[in-house]
């Protein structure tokens, strides 16, 4: 067999539709859309819309609640505390929101920074931060140092 002997099966491929090329093709004048209407022009979509019929997403139930005034806190994982630390990035003596954030491993403080226990820490370290997992704690304590849990200030 040679390149030029390559051929698709027979009946895999089909010639394009060419819609609107005159009167013999059968697709002619309209296009295959009808006379007149929106669906006639072009640029129109109609997504979701059920000739009238109350569409789906607004036949089914709505659930759940979205709090307004959630708190966001920033995520950090212990073991990128750890990272920082051996880099030299940090000082493991006095760990702070203020600190993470000037170190770079946190890009904004939100609603406060909070720790979680992914990772591990081998490094004495005290931890001030406005939330943390009780496994974080524990990792902290573990290895001698103190992860304290501040409340922001209720002015704020």
């Amino acid at each position: 067999m040679k390149l030029h002997e390559l051929r698709d099966n027979p009946g895999a491929t089909k010639p394009r539709k060419r819609v609107g090329r005159g009167p013999g093709s059968g697709t002619g004048k309209t296009g295959g859309r009808g006379i007149k209407g929106q669906k006639s022009r072009s640029g129109v979509a109609i997504n979701g819309y059920e000739g009238g019929q109350m569409p789906l997403y607004q036949r089914l139930p709505k659930r759940g609640f979205n709090k307004p005034n959630r708190k966001k806190f920033a995520v950090i994982n212990l073991g990128l505390i750890q990272k920082f630390i051996d880099e030299k990035k940090i000082d493991a003596k006095d760990i702070n929101e203020d600190t993470l954030v000037a170190s770079g491993l946190v890009r904004r403080k939100l609603d406060g920074v909070r720790v979680l226990a992914k990772g591990e820490l081998t490094t004495k370290a005290n931890i001030t931060v406005t939330g943390a997992s009780k496994s974080a704690v524990e990792a902290v304590e573990k290895v001698g140092g103190k992860l304290t849990v501040a409340a922001k200030a209720a002015a704020e």
